[in-house]
């Protein structure tokens, strides 16, 4: 396979980007097209900044250029507000959805009866079962499909792939393999540029314009831009990391802390309680994502406590309610079949456990929920146990404390 030259692909597309008129302020346009001229690494830095997103309908730029061409990979609650967000800022985008039926019935009504049946989609929206016509000639691919279905496909689209950028939205880990989504992508599409994207990002608040924001995590500064070009509105905020690995786990680990909160929520915890399994979730996540080579740092941002204390604190998160569902009581058969979703969480956690115990790491929350899940202990007793155990430190990784000037 040829290596795609992505850099000069995504400048071409940027300079014929057009900017969402009813969104955009003149402050991100101009930011735009000063980094396309340049073309340079460091432009990226200039849209890391914080940009106050002002309403301006007067500062528009002045031609109508060929918008970025995007197809979003999952019919799923997030996948569909993803396509619906990009297509409400003037990209061009298709939604591959694999049930041919439910296509049809998007097709006609524009609404996702499935995930978001209470939201209208943006007109401009096009919908297709078919996987190559979805990515055939398409600046960029979102991948939002369940973990499981990852890998297959990657190698489903694979004979397709030219010069298209991959961006995984699938928060999880792979099946027996402990494989991130990132690491499927470099052993399917080695020689493509992909990113990971990752947040606070409950599909259904996002619907409803409330403000949110992201990370877009890559090695490619072209590709970050251009994600943000993509997704950028006046509700919804984009920012960038080179942190894959520590972006990802944030966004994968998190599931297994949403559903201990969910369990624990069951039994009618106190603020005290909720606050102590947020906090010793957050030394969890870090510890582990170290020993994976991420940056400690990262989990303090969007993709770590922020995605954390969302999902472990709305009834809106999959893997809180399939963790409620198992502290009232029942299966984990039962649960799945009630919830009718994926909560990669599930998965998450046996992953997970078998890696700490395997390399060391101290992840006692992980081990709980597993022992409930897979080894049927009492959540009570256990609950109890954990509370008992040893004596550690509150923050495990800080900055060198700095000698404070001595006054006469």
């Amino acid at each position: 396979m040829k290596k795609p030259q992505l850099a000069t692909n995504l400048s071409e597309n940027l300079e014929k980007l057009n900017v969402n008129r009813e969104k955009a302020s003149k402050l991100f346009a101009d930011v735009i097209e000063k980094a396309v001229k340049k073309s340079k690494p460091d432009t990226t830095a200039l849209l890391e900044k914080d940009l106050d997103i002002e309403t301006d309908l007067d500062n528009q730029l002045a031609n109508e250029p060929a918008p970025l061409k995007i197809a979003v990979l999952g019919g799923g609650s997030f996948g569909t507000a993803m396509a619906n967000l990009s297509s409400k800022n003037g990209c061009e985008v298709t939604l591959w959805v694999r049930d041919k039926r439910s296509v049809k019935s998007m097709q006609k009504t524009h609404i996702n009866k499935k995930y978001l049946p209470d939201h209208k989609l943006d007109e401009r929206l096009q919908f297709t079962h078919d996987l190559q016509a979805a990515v055939k000639g398409k600046d960029l691919i979102f991948v939002a499909v369940p973990s499981a279905a990852f890998r297959e496909t990657l190698q489903k689209i694979a004979p397709f792939i030219s010069a298209q950028a991959i961006v995984s939205l699938t928060k999880g880990m792979e099946k027996d393999t402990f494989a991130l989504m990132s690491d499927v992508i470099a052993d399917e599409l080695p020689n493509v540029a992909f990113g990971v994207m990752s947040g606070p990002n409950l599909a259904k608040e996002i619907m409803n314009n409330m403000p949110s924001a992201t990370v877009i995590a890559s090695q490619s500064a072209a590709l970050r831009l251009a994600v943000q070009t993509a997704l950028h509105s006046a509700f919804f905020r984009v920012f960038a990391s080179d942190d894959l690995i520590g972006v990802e786990l944030g966004g994968a680990l998190k599931n297994i802390y949403a559903i201990a909160m969910g369990m624990a929520a069951a039994y009618d915890i106190g603020e005290n309680t909720k606050a102590m399994i947020l906090t010793r979730a957050l030394a969890e996540m870090s510890r582990f994502g170290v020993q994976a080579g991420a940056n400690p740092l990262t989990f303090l941002g969007l993709s770590g406590v922020g995605d954390l204390y969302a999902t472990c604190s709305s009834t809106l998160s999959r893997n809180y309610q399939i963790g409620n569902m198992l502290g009232r009581g029942m299966s984990l058969d039962q649960a799945i079949k009630k919830l009718g979703q994926t909560a990669e969480g599930i998965n998450t956690i046996q992953q997970v456990n078998e890696k700490a115990m395997k390399e060391g790491i101290y992840m006692p929350i992980t081990h709980a929920l597993h022992d409930i899940i897979y080894e049927d202990k009492a959540p009570l007793g256990v609950a109890l146990n954990l509370m008992e155990a040893g004596f550690r430190s509150d923050v495990e990784f800080v900055m060198p404390h700095q000698m404070q000037p001595k006054h006469n």
